[in-house]
């Protein structure tokens, strides 16, 4: 079972079948089709500007670029190519789950958004290595933090995070129920399983490894670095001299972003693996168990987007020199628009002087 948009009904249970055969009550669940929406068109919003803003005045400052920057330029946008697709499931789930896009969208789609979870994830795990190599290993790291070493482990990052999200574009497909008269966009392991307990292992096996490899193996990587930054940064950083404030000014940004990004994906991993879990019958597949899993779900995935659009106001809140570009960028646009009427008003002023010298006036 992968990360996949608030779908839950659809993808992991056959909805109707469920409720007749547990005689459970879902009704609770259908006010999140008015809900999660307009939620999702406000991260929508906020992360296509937000991370806009991140990847142009990244690009811009080419010749002042940190390590970290290109880390941020790059995890900014993995964010802005999942926030595209997100008007794709507000439609959806507002339509009650009835995807009309086609099948190359419903795949491209559910494809971006398992890609952005590997991308940031890697990226941060980056960043704090980077932090680790550049603290902890000072003197010793300088070979290993080239450019050229970077722009490596950047193209490691992305195809790395294609490929584990390549059973995406596999499996997931449109399917029609004449039923409800709705075609969902589903996982359908229709070509690799024969039964029922087949496919239950194919859905616990892929949303187990997902967490393990999209979020809890880079978490624990980056909670090691952590562990050495705060030993190394505790026995030599009392000084504060001025290069060890910039680095603990750096270090204090990469830090809020990966606690931002624990708390945002943790209750979706977490709800993820109950439900993986008891596919594998490891937790009881009660009624109330799977309601509060058809109740919580759509909201830890609203929180778990959330993320995307956050992180360019912690970069403006922590990070001065991202703060400084940012009015820098401000202030070009502005003179830009300015410069027009600037023109103008110079060109009056220069005519105005040369009738004055025409008709005899003062020079």
């Amino acid at each position: 079972m992968e990360m996949e948009p608030t779908e839950r009904p659809d993808e992991y249970y056959d909805y109707e079948e469920l409720e007749n055969y547990t005689m459970c009550d879902y009704s609770e669940w259908t006010p999140s089709y008015s809900v999660i929406p307009v939620l999702y068109m406000l991260i929508f919003i906020l992360g296509l500007s937000g991370n806009g803003v991140v990847i142009f005045t990244v690009w811009r400052a080419q010749g002042k670029r940190r390590a970290a920057d290109v880390y941020i330029g790059n995890l900014a946008l993995a964010d802005l190519t999942f926030v595209v697709t997100l008007p794709l499931w507000a439609v959806y789930t507002a339509m009650g789950y009835h995807w009309p896009f086609g099948v190359a969208l419903c795949k491209i789609s559910s494809y971006v958004v398992l890609l952005n979870m590997y991308a940031s994830v890697f990226c941060l795990t980056c960043m704090s290595f980077d932090r680790y190599l550049a603290i902890v290993h000072s003197l010793s790291s300088t070979q290993l933090r080239t450019r050229g070493h970077m722009q490596s482990s950047l193209t490691a990052i992305w195809l790395l995070s294609g490929f584990l999200a390549a059973p995406t574009l596999i499996f997931r497909t449109t399917k029609y129920d004449l039923t409800s008269n709705r075609t969902s966009c589903a996982m359908d392991f229709s070509l690799v399983v024969t039964n029922k307990g087949q496919e239950s292992l194919w859905i616990a096996g892929l949303s187990i490894s997902s967490s393990a490899l999209g979020f809890l193996l880079p978490f624990l990587a980056m909670m090691v670095c952590y562990g050495f930054i705060g030993c190394t940064v505790t026995r030599h950083f009392n000084t504060l001299r001025k290069e060890d404030q910039r680095k603990r000014r750096l270090l204090k940004i990469i830090t809020t972003l990966v606690v931002v990004f624990a708390a945002c994906w943790t209750p979706f991993h977490v709800l993820k693996s109950a439900d993986a879990l008891s596919y594998l019958e490891v937790f009881p597949d009660t009624c109330s168990f799977l309601r509060f899993l058809l109740l919580a779900h759509p909201y830890a995935t609203c929180l778990a987007y959330l993320n995307s659009c956050l992180n360019p106001f912690l970069y403006a809140f922590f990070d001065l020199r991202f703060r400084s570009q940012c009015l820098c960028l401000l202030n070009l646009k502005k003179s830009l628009h300015a410069s027009p009427a600037s023109s103008l008003s110079s060109q009056k002023t220069e005519a105005q002087s040369l009738a004055t010298k025409a008709s005899g006036g003062p020079n």
